[in-house]
């Protein structure tokens, strides 16, 4: 068994190596071909009387909320990474947006939970167009000079915000296990998940997060009837990000009736094969699958009344 001055350097090792081939990988998987969504929404047809969400890929759900719009993490191009000279140095998608930017309906709410490069996206978001509201975690607001957009607020955690749109909703921002670093020295940069209300109803966006007590926290708000928690990218970063049972954990301790798994099979991000992750899942609720409010990038679920 090795001590833990050796688990440390052998997990920092190991960081290094998965490193070194992220960037390997940017460059050598330029021709590779994009898997199709397993299937395709169609917002133009979702009923504003309605809850309906669809899964796009990665951290990006596209809701509608009783007639807000609203898309979260925003990521619709095939890489992700620094822009330079026209071209994006970094990971490339593993299966293709389930929409691209010009089929999105008009959106009147992007939430940004952090300016990870996976979920802070300024090539998407510049193409979003000027009318959205954006709400963004702390000293994140810089990234979206030159995105077009002018309605921007950052969130501090306890924070609430009514935005205006399409009817109102409310935003709060609450407290997560993660970091906000864009490139390698701004620590400085906040990191939330956000509890999104509206008639009554109740949607948590867990963002990226390890395993934390603060989800129990959103029970005082009342009954959550959705959580969008991230499912992968837990091997090796089991300090930031959290496993498929610790997810469902932490959806149970809010309350809430249904988890909808992100943050999985769309970038090889870590370890871990692209599909372990809603594998995994779906064992920890063999008993009560239909909690999963879907599976698949591309899958459409409308919230029961």
């Amino acid at each position: 068994m090795r001590d833990p001055a050796s688990q440390t350097s052998f997990a920092n090792a190991r960081v290094r190596r998965w490193s070194v081939y992220l960037w390997r990988e940017a460059i050598r998987e330029t021709w590779r071909p994009l898997a199709p969504a397993a299937a395709r929404p169609r917002p133009g047809e979702w009923d504003d009387a309605k809850v309906t969400m669809a899964w796009l890929g990665h951290a990006t759900v596209l809701i509608n909320f009783f007639g807000v719009r609203i898309i979260t993490d925003p990521v619709l191009f095939s890489r992700v990474g620094i822009r330079f000279a026209g071209l994006t140095l970094g990971p490339k998608r593993l299966i293709a947006p389930a929409l691209r930017v010009r089929e999105l309906p008009e959106i009147d709410l992007v939430l940004l939970s952090h300016a990870h490069f996976d979920h802070l996206d300024r090539r998407t978001l510049r193409r979003l167009g000027r009318a959205a509201a954006v709400v963004t975690a702390p000293r994140t607001s810089d990234l979206l000079r030159g995105t077009g957009m002018r309605d921007v607020r950052e969130l501090r955690w306890g924070e609430s915000q009514m935005v205006d749109k399409g009817g109102g909703v409310t935003i709060t921002a609450f407290r997560v296990q993660h970091w906000g670093a864009r490139m390698q020295h701004d620590n400085h940069r906040g990191y939330n998940g956000y509890l999104i209300e509206r008639a009554g109803r109740r949607i948590i966006f867990g963002g990226d997060t390890a395993m934390t007590e603060a989800f129990g926290e959103l029970r005082s708000h009342g009954r959550i009837d959705v959580a969008l928690m991230s499912i992968g990218c837990y091997n090796p970063w089991i300090r930031t990000h959290c496993t498929p049972e610790e997810a469902l954990a932490m959806a149970d301790a809010a309350g809430a009736e249904y988890i909808l798994p992100i943050h999985h099979q769309t970038f090889r991000l870590s370890f871990e094969p692209p599909r372990e992750p809603i594998e995994r899942l779906e064992a920890a609720l063999h008993r009560a699958p239909e909690r999963i409010a879907l599976r698949e990038i591309g899958e459409t679920f409308v919230l029961p009344t």
